[in-house]
């Protein structure tokens, strides 16, 4: 009779070293803290579009640039981009110049606009010092050619620098008159195949009414695009709004001047107001 062999020690070795097999043994001495801890760090989008309005950037000041919020804002970039976000941005430029104050000094409509997209240069180009300063490469892409300060903006481009980790900044809206700046972020996070639009401003929603003129109106957690035309809330302009709806393309109206409510955010928190089909 064969006499039984014991297992041989360097065979179990390398099956207990397996990937597979490894994995699943520190699995199973996870407690459940660490697992919900784990879970938590697991980002909800791969690829993002920001979009933060000019007058966002000016905090409480009256006009231009607060060092407060562009910190801050650089701050909460970095910590998305370090987790393995692939963050884009749409800067607006209300804090410098608006185009449609043009008529208002005697200025054309279309000439106005060209104004306001160099004011979203301007805020590019601060917002990208910010983040650079804490050591996220960074590109600024121009619908206008202005080469010496930005790159042009290419799709293809542009989506390679998210595929390269980098932070890009999109100024100077669709690079037309009369389409606001909420037109330019619809349209580029249909181009580079962003998963959300995450549109950053002063209020921490979509109310019911204006929070900031009546003290009644409530915040939605979610709403639908059909509601929001129903009830004829300004979340973003119509042709933006409508871009979106048509792609189902889902939006996120979030108080960005709130520390840590874009890494909340990211991690699967409901903060806002989610807008969607």
């Amino acid at each position: 009779m064969a006499r039984a062999t014991a297992p041989c020690r360097t065979s179990q070795l390398r099956r207990a070293t397996r990937p597979q097999n490894l994995v699943a043994e520190i699995d199973r001495h996870l407690t459940p803290f660490v697992r919900y801890k784990l879970s938590t760090m697991t980002p909800r989008y791969k690829r993002v579009l920001l979009k933060l309005s000019g007058e966002s950037l000016m905090g409480d000041n009256a006009f231009g640039l607060d060092p407060k919020i562009l910190e801050q804002y650089a701050n909460d970039i970095k910590t998305a981009i370090d987790a393995g976000i692939q963050v884009a941005l749409v800067i607006g430029g209300g804090n410098i110049f608006r185009g449609l104050q043009a008529g208002n000094i005697g200025i054309e409509r279309s000439q106005g606009d060209y104004m306001g997209m160099l004011a979203t240069i301007i805020n590019g180009m601060a917002l990208q010092g910010a983040i650079e300063s804490r050591g996220i490469y960074t590109r600024l892409l121009s619908a206008l050619n202005i080469s010496q300060v930005c790159e042009p903006y290419i799709r293809r481009r542009a989506v390679r620098h998210l595929e390269k980790g980098r932070c890009i900044i999109m100024a100077a809206g669709t690079g037309n008159p009369y389409f606001t700046t909420d037109s330019a972020s619809a349209l580029r996070a249909l181009e580079i195949k962003a998963d959300v639009i995450l549109k950053g401003t002063r209020v921490d929603g979509v109310y019911t009414a204006d929070p900031e003129k009546d003290p009644s109106a409530t915040k939605f957690d979610t709403i639908s695009f059909a509601k929001v035309i129903n009830l004829g809330l300004n979340v973003m302009d119509m042709t933006a709004f409508t871009l979106c709806q048509e792609n189902n393309l889902p939006i996120i109206v979030f108080d960005m001047n709130k520390k840590g409510n874009l890494q909340r955010i990211m991690q699967g928190e409901d903060v806002g107001t989610l807008v969607h089909v």
